[in-house]
């Protein structure tokens, strides 16, 4: 992958992020100012966040499933537990070298 690919795909990443971020804000009824204050954070880093301008360390997407009261797996994946993904779903949703590992073939 070149370096312009990778780097529109982590944009791509944190737009998401951000956005779900967002929603989950709005619908715990948060201020962006008033959550900056509860994690520790700016108003501007957390609009930077929401928009996709920056992305979050682990530490501020933890605090903010903590606070916003959502999954991780929200956060980052846009699963609820609602639509998470079955066990088969996931399975074919691996790779072919980690079926194989699953398989107990080597790579």
């Amino acid at each position: 992958m070149k370096k312009t690919e990778k780097k529109r795909q982590i944009k791509d990443i944190n737009i998401q992020i951000g956005d779900r971020c967002r929603k989950a804000r709005e619908a715990a009824g948060y201020t962006q100012e008033l959550l900056a204050e509860v994690i520790d954070k700016t108003p501007q880093f957390i609009s930077d966040a929401e928009r996709g301008i920056s992305g979050m360390s682990l530490p501020t997407i933890m605090k903010l499933c903590s606070t916003l009261s959502v999954s991780a797996d929200y956060l980052l994946f846009g699963r609820n537990e609602d639509n998470s993904l079955d066990l088969s779903e996931r399975i074919c949703n691996l790779t072919e070298p980690e079926k194989r590992l699953l398989n107990g073939r080597s790579i």
